[in-house]
């Protein structure tokens, strides 16, 4: 039996069962018995869902259904961008482009709409990074939490999980590759444009609100004038 098919029926029976993360499996045997399968290659298709998140084997327990959290795709953009800005592409680039696109068609659906529990908590944290701000200190986490905050309105846990997983691996990435200039109170005005232009019920206001937030920094990424890394023959030390 070919290993995708296996793993596929393994979904599938999790899928038929309704089985929720944290569930447990049948037992080794008992998937061998159901699949047809040899014990190898049950091992092997749980070995691969589990780097998918979809399973987790604790050894001397059992097989569970996993988080089927969004790390592996948060390590696989990750990657890919890194190895795409070896190779002398503009991918970190293009990951802020993705990023830019998905939030500038979803903040007009906001605009007006959001409960006046959030516009608190949003202000609250726009005063974050501003006192931050003032005090030299940094303002990702602030950021992180203003747009995760700013799309819980729309009440889809998967998107707010998309997003996250943007955002984490563009913030990884850029840590590892490229010193951003940054200008503090440039990032707390935009911020508090974003929220005021949602706050007022003007979606084009916020539409434009979240492209000038990128804006900045597409142009702060694209002026960086940060050196290419050197050609391969990297050291086993050398973080890639």
């Amino acid at each position: 039996m070919a290993a995708r098919d296996l793993q596929e029926r393994i979904k599938k029976l999790i899928v038929d069962r309704r089985l929720p993360s944290g569930a447990p499996l049948p037992t080794e045997p008992e998937l061998m018995e159901l699949l047809g399968a040899g014990r190898n290659s049950v091992r092997e298709a749980l070995k691969a869902l589990q780097a998918m998140g979809i399973v987790e084997i604790r050894h001397g327990f059992g097989t569970y259904v996993g988080s089927m959290s969004f790390a592996p795709m948060i390590e696989g953009l990750a990657f890919r961008t890194v190895a795409g800005h070896y190779r002398g592409e503009d991918s970190l680039l293009q990951l802020l482009e993705l990023r830019e696109a998905v939030e500038t068609g979803l903040v007009s659906r906001l605009a007006g709409r959001l409960p006046a529990a959030d516009l608190v908590e949003l202000d609250a944290l726009v005063d974050r990074m501003e006192q931050r701000a003032a005090q030299g200190a940094g303002l990702a986490e602030t950021d992180r939490a203003f747009h995760a905050t700013l799309y819980r309105g729309l009440d889809n846990v998967l998107l707010s999980e998309v997003l996250e997983a943007f955002w984490d691996a563009f913030h990884r990435v850029r840590r590892d590759l490229v010193e951003l200039p940054q200008d503090p109170r440039v990032t707390c005005r935009q911020h508090r444009e974003i929220l005021d232009a949602v706050r007022s019920g003007d979606s084009l206001r916020a539409e434009d609100a979240i492209r000038d937030h990128f804006g900045n920094l597409r142009t702060r990424l694209s002026t960086t004038g940060a050196p290419r890394p050197p050609e391969p023959r990297a050291r086993h030390d050398e973080r890639v």
